[in-house]
């Protein structure tokens, strides 16, 4: 075999392993965002008047209101992202979330670009926005629903073909 065609037919197989691969980046991404947001949805839900307390000092406006909203919203979409259920529209919230994080709880920290890269804040909203745009993967609940949408109605029946 000439050196051109081994070159490639490495090329097609690392294709192809990428692409048997390709359900491991977004399923990382919703595992780990997903279990922090759970994680600290939890704990918040369990401590309310802590957190409002911190949002006060914060100077967050109706500060018991919001505590309660963004506690059940990293604890509920926190969840969702876990399963891979409405991966996109549980994302934007939580992008919200990570934003006002990086404008009141953050903000004295940052003084430079350096200093906002350097924020989990942002790493977590950069991988929601990558969760929003480019859904749960393969291996969700979203991607298995969307390929049993997509499969005809006859095969949904609970009736033998016989019968349907």
């Amino acid at each position: 075999m000439s050196l051109t065609k081994t070159i490639q037919h490495a090329r097609r197989h690392a294709r192809s392993l990428a692409r048997r691969g390709e359900f491991i980046g977004p399923l990382l991404a919703r595992l780990t965002v997903g279990y922090a947001f759970v994680e600290s949805g939890w704990g918040k839900v369990h401590n309310l008047d802590a957190v409002t307390q911190f949002f006060t000092e914060l100077g967050i406006p109706a500060a018991a209101f919001q505590a309660v909203f963004v506690s059940y919203v990293e604890l509920i979409a926190g969840s969702l992202l876990l399963l891979g259920l409405a991966t996109r529209v549980a994302a934007v919230p939580l992008i919200g979330t990570m934003l006002v994080a990086l404008g009141t709880a953050k903000a004295a920290d940052i003084s430079s670009y350096s200093d906002l890269i350097g924020t989990i804040e942002l790493c977590y909203a950069v991988l929601l926005a990558w969760l929003a745009l480019a859904g749960g993967g393969k291996a969700s609940i979203d991607h298995a629903l969307a390929r049993r949408a997509a499969t005809p109605a006859a095969d949904h029946s609970l009736l033998p073909a016989s019968l349907a």
